[in-house]
């Protein structure tokens, strides 16, 4: 498993025209969000510099998806004990 960004770590995604703040790890999506039903995904962000506006500017996307690191998030202790939980999920 890749180890994820932590949150506030800021990206650019594959075909994105906008930088992304990682602020959650290990979403699930739900029916309501209009993507894939109990799909899993590694992030969700929300625009950088603006972030929260509302749901529709909320996005989901994968490690795989990021294709360039702008900020890397806090780090410390309990981010990497937080790691470790995120291995075992």
């Amino acid at each position: 498993m890749t180890t994820l960004f932590p949150n506030g770590t800021i990206v650019s995604l594959e075909g994105g025209n906008k930088k992304l703040m990682i602020y959650g790890r290990k979403q699930l999506v739900t029916e309501n969000e209009g993507e894939e039903s109990g799909k899993q995904y590694d992030y969700i962000g929300v625009p950088y510099p603006e972030g929260y506006i509302s749901p529709e500017y909320t996005y989901v996307f994968n490690h795989s998806d990021v294709v360039e690191v702008i900020f890397r998030g806090f780090e410390n202790e309990e981010e990497e004990n937080f790691q470790e939980v995120l291995e075992q999920s």
